[in-house]
């Protein structure tokens, strides 16, 4: 916040010129709600430097920036806390600013390349809710940084081989029939989904078939012939069999062109792909080059491992003993190819928590190979999405298909909207644009105001209520202000005369104020959440301004211009938080 930006010279000057004390660093937060005054100067700090009753350093203080700032009122002492009053005149300068400033909050570029890789699919299936928890969490969280001055570039890692694409591939032979996403009227991706489902139940017949003869469970799934068929069918990929090759190739192109359809309906882009079919080689030449320095080891099998004991983790494989990869080695091929092709300072991984491990893994390979850069390195954890109903499994086909769940909260938004009764104005092409915002807002938010720590049980309902902390309702009050300044005929840029503010309006400005530094917490910590609640927090300050003070009919002129240029700078700082975090808003509802 720049009062504290404006606070702390004068505090320097004051400690070094009162106690010859050389001090950097001052605590601030936002005033306690009973107790008068808009920033708090947090003082028991700063008694490990002056030896002194807080309550009286806290006076000294006070009375030294009310003398040599204009800006400061008057100020309390409660106990350690110095509470400290601004000036209205300095409250209106920081709202103009703030009105005139179309980037507000933006910082400068700082130098530094940052690439946030998210979404990530498999190519055997379509993607899910806990996709779009993916998908929604790193594309905010590179929107952001971006905002905060690195230079920002989206990627993902599609997981274009291994044995479960084989899976798919296999039973499409078996099953399909030759069937096409054109001949059957289906996406790519949810074709090529079905035949991963109808692998997985001829598998488990498979197995039954086993035990019933009397073998056990873990024997029946390792000789099951589905998936000896499979492993087989993965080998001859990696040796370049022409015909699995082919395959592979006309399966996954109806994958991607169905990926696509869903990237676009999220409003999510990248800037570059990469496929495990192209990295994992890199990476099983890096793992050669381990080997010939001790940083591998082989065991009587012929798999490769590396020891993290260490480290206070164990041992883990790298290469399997008939020399195909895991996929760590893919992953560290990727990681390298990377810092190759953008000499990026800092990489985020988008991953849910349930590979916590690996990244401790991969980064600490990437380190014992000799690459500094892996202290740069961030996993972004997060927890899954689960249904009132209970978890997802891919595999038994029981997940949430992304596709249909946004179509389903356009539907939601279409029947709650038509409850309230705010839709007879438009015609139906206007219709369809508000369902499709106020549903994908919905899905969103509801995703994003939760720390990506916390798991979360999705309610398509309860996220597309109009009221509460969810995304309709700031797209509602952002859409409320629009229409207040589509009814102001005046120019909201003349010049304001002397003003005196109200508490309410006073309240709005300083959480205004505190945008830019949200930009930086959000960054640092990596966490839409912390804008999302902030814009929730905005948007509660400004509805109470609303309810208990009138713009339009305000008494003087001079009042109604202030109050319109105070909503106007809150619209504002709701559409870039907002757009942050992937997030559209109308300017009716």
């Amino acid at each position: 916040m720049r009062l504290e930006q404006l606070l702390t010279p004068h505090l320097k000057g004051f400690f070094k010129k009162d106690y010859q004390k050389e001090i950097k660093k001052f605590e601030f937060q936002q005033t306690r709600k009973e107790f008068k005054g808009d920033i708090t100067l947090v003082v028991f700090p700063l008694l490990k430097y002056i030896k002194t009753n807080p309550a009286q350093l806290a006076k000294n203080i006070g009375d030294y920036l009310k003398s040599n700032l204009s800006e400061i009122k008057d100020y309390n002492v409660i106990k350690g806390f110095l509470n400290l009053e601004l000036q209205d005149d300095y409250l209106i300068q920081v709202l103009d600013d703030i009105y005139n400033d179309d980037n507000f909050g933006k910082k400068a570029p700082n130098g530094q390349k940052l690439m946030v890789e998210f979404s990530s699919p498999n190519t055997n299936k379509p993607l899910h809710l806990g996709h779009i928890r993916n998908i929604t969490l790193g594309f905010a969280v590179a929107q952001i940084m971006e905002y905060a001055g690195f230079e920002v570039f989206k990627t993902q890692i599609i997981n274009d081989r291994g044995i479960h694409i084989c899976k798919s591939m296999l039973a499409w032979q078996k099953f399909g029939h030759g069937e096409t996403p054109e001949s059957t009227g289906m996406k790519g991706d949810h074709l090529v989904g079905k035949y991963y489902v109808r692998f997985d139940l001829a598998y488990k017949k498979q197995i039954q078939e086993l035990v019933d003869k009397g073998i056990t469970k873990d024997e029946a799934k390792a000789k099951a012939p589905i998936l000896k068929e499979a492993q087989d069918m993965l080998k001859r990929w990696e040796k370049g069999d022409e015909e699995v090759v082919a395959l592979w190739e006309k399966m996954n192109r109806w994958v991607y062109k169905g990926f696509d359809k869903t990237y676009k309906s999220l409003g999510v882009d990248f800037d570059k792909n990469y496929y495990e079919s192209q990295t994992y080689l890199f990476g099983k030449d890096t793992i050669q080059n381990g080997l010939d320095k001790g940083i591998f080891f082989k065991k009587p099998d012929g798999s490769v491992w590396i020891d993290l004991s260490d480290e206070g983790l164990d041992e883990k494989i790298v290469l399997r003993a008939d020399g195909t990869s895991v996929y760590m080695t893919q992953d560290i091929g990727t990681a390298i190819k990377r810092i190759e092709d953008f000499g990026i300072d800092k990489m985020v991984y988008t991953v849910g928590n349930e590979q916590d491990y690996h990244f401790k893994v991969l980064f600490l390979i990437l380190k014992n190979l000799g690459y500094d850069w892996a202290d740069n390195l961030y996993h972004l954890s997060y927890g899954m999405v689960d249904l009132p109903s209970g978890k997802m499994k891919s595999r038994e086909g029981t997940v949430v298909d992304a596709d249909d769940l946004i179509q389903d909260m356009a539907l939601t938004a279409k029947q709650i909207s038509e409850e309230h009764g705010r839709i007879e104005e438009y015609d139906a092409q206007q219709q369809d644009y508000l369902y499709q915002t106020i549903g994908l807002g919905a899905l969103k938010y509801f995703i994003l105001k939760v720390d990506p720590k916390k798991r979360i049980v999705f309610d398509p309902q309860k996220s597309v209520d109009f009221q509460g902390n969810t995304g309709p309702f700031i797209q509602y009050t952002y859409a409320r202000i629009q229409s207040i300044l589509r009814q102001y005929k005046s120019n909201p840029n003349q010049k304001l005369e002397t003003y005196r503010l109200d508490e309410k309006e006073s309240e709005l400005i300083k959480i205004l104020d505190q945008f830019p530094n949200l930009i930086l917490q959000s960054a640092e910590q990596y966490s839409p959440a912390l804008l999302a609640n902030y814009t929730y927090e905005l948007v509660k300050s400004f509805n109470s301004f609303y309810q208990n003070l009138s713009i339009l009919g305000a008494e003087s002129d001079n009042q109604k211009l202030f109050r319109v240029k105070l909503s106007a700078s809150t619209a504002k700082v709701i559409k870039i938080a907002f757009k942050l975090l992937g997030i559209d808003v109308p300017d009716k509802m």
